[in-house]
């Protein structure tokens, strides 16, 4: 008998992934994490699962979130991160934990510290080299 992978996706529709994490964070933490129109203007759930199942990459980021911040799965490997999430394992017996609490501050905390390190990276490389 196989073994079913490890993946707390499986079995998961887009909906009902979806109808956990506004129940869990709400509209407005989806809209400032995510920073997906239809987590903004009139969102709604039948609205939104049409968007993702129409947009694969929002899907995916969508589906990393989830993973990441909700069921606080591991960091995937190199090999592993190259694939969709739905298509990621995880070791036996890794099992989802408790979700982690955001808020509006802790987000905008989190991307303002994403792009310093990012614009600190882009200047490295761009300055010129000395000899």
């Amino acid at each position: 008998m196989a073994v079913q992978q490890n993946n707390p996706l499986h079995g998961v529709s887009l909906e009902k992934l979806l109808k956990e994490l506004v129940d869990f964070y709400g509209w407005d933490i989806l809209a400032a994490a995510m920073r997906f129109h239809c987590f903004q203007k009139n969102p709604s759930i039948p609205a939104c699962v049409k968007y993702f199942r129409k947009t694969e990459w929002a899907r995916e980021k969508l589906e990393g979130f989830y993973l990441s911040r909700f069921k606080r799965m591991p960091r995937a490997s190199d090999e592993e991160y190259v694939l969709p999430p739905r298509q990621r394992t995880f070791a036996p017996g890794i099992v989802p934990r408790e979700p982690m609490v955001l808020t509006i501050e802790s987000i905008e905390l989190s991307q303002a510290k994403a792009a310093s390190s990012f614009k600190a990276r882009s200047s490295r490389r761009s300055a010129p080299r000395r000899r």
